[in-house]
């Protein structure tokens, strides 16, 4: 059963989500939400606390709640971090699907993405990420087999990058990525919440370990209404 707190965040965050209360803007005080929700100002507390986890609000203080604007997440375009990782450090409430998860003998295509010879298998990996609820990401990860052994699908689900440092002792090094917009296609259109989207922001890039071996080719596939990418610059004088 929910508890009292989890179902009044879950009233708030979709209130939130579909615009009742909009950014910038104030949540109801404390004693207004008790009075509200038939609360106790503890179970209002913890509700308010798990919104601010999440992102969705800001609490300041002599002032109150302030609704944050999660119309798009900043989305790091710089640095070799992990979903789960990104997730967990901007607070966002989503949920992984393994849709494919096969062993490959690579074509002519992935032999040279991965470095691979035809004798060598791949590890096919498809996952879809919901985003507060709507499937906004599309993962498809071609993966060196023999980096990972042991690998499964329900690990896929957790984080392939905690396995690999976690369990397996790799040290994940460095990516070389590139960022376009295309048309979505037939997969996009089945696996993720398109509807009124003609378009979709791709991130192609290979991975590689402290000895330089790459070990992934990744085709990660955004909706782009949800994501800005980001980047630090330095200004470097000649």
């Amino acid at each position: 059963m929910k508890s009292k707190f989890q179902w009044v965040y879950e009233e708030l965050a979709n209130q939130i989500q579909t615009g009742k209360w909009k950014p910038e803007e104030l949540l109801p005080s404390e004693l207004e939400l008790v009075k509200t929700y038939d609360a106790s100002r503890e179970t209002i507390r913890k509700a308010l606390k798990l919104l601010s986890e999440r992102g969705y609000i800001q609490k300041i203080q002599g002032k109150g709640s302030v609704v944050l604007d999660r119309a798009k997440i900043d989305f790091p375009f710089s640095g070799v971090s992990s979903f789960k990782e990104l997730s967990e450090r901007m607070s966002m409430d989503v949920e992984t699907t393994v849709v494919a998860f096969d062993e490959v003998i690579p074509d002519l295509d992935l032999q040279d993405k991965l470095q691979l010879t035809s004798e060598q298998k791949a590890l096919r990996i498809t996952r879809v990420r919901k985003v507060d609820g709507e499937r906004v990401i599309l993962d498809k990860d071609d993966l060196v087999h023999s980096v990972v052994p042991g690998l499964t699908a329900k690990m896929s689900e957790n984080s392939i990058y905690e396995y690999i440092e976690g369990t397996l002792g790799l040290v994940i090094s460095f990516a070389k990525k590139e960022i376009v917009v295309e048309e979505p296609t037939e997969e996009d259109l089945e696996l993720l919440d398109m509807e009124g989207f003609q378009n979709i922001v791709v991130v192609r890039g290979r991975t590689y370990l402290d000895d330089a071996r790459i070990f992934q080719y990744t085709e990660s596939r955004h909706r782009p209404d949800k994501f800005r990418f980001v980047n630090f610059a330095r200004r470097e004088k000649l």
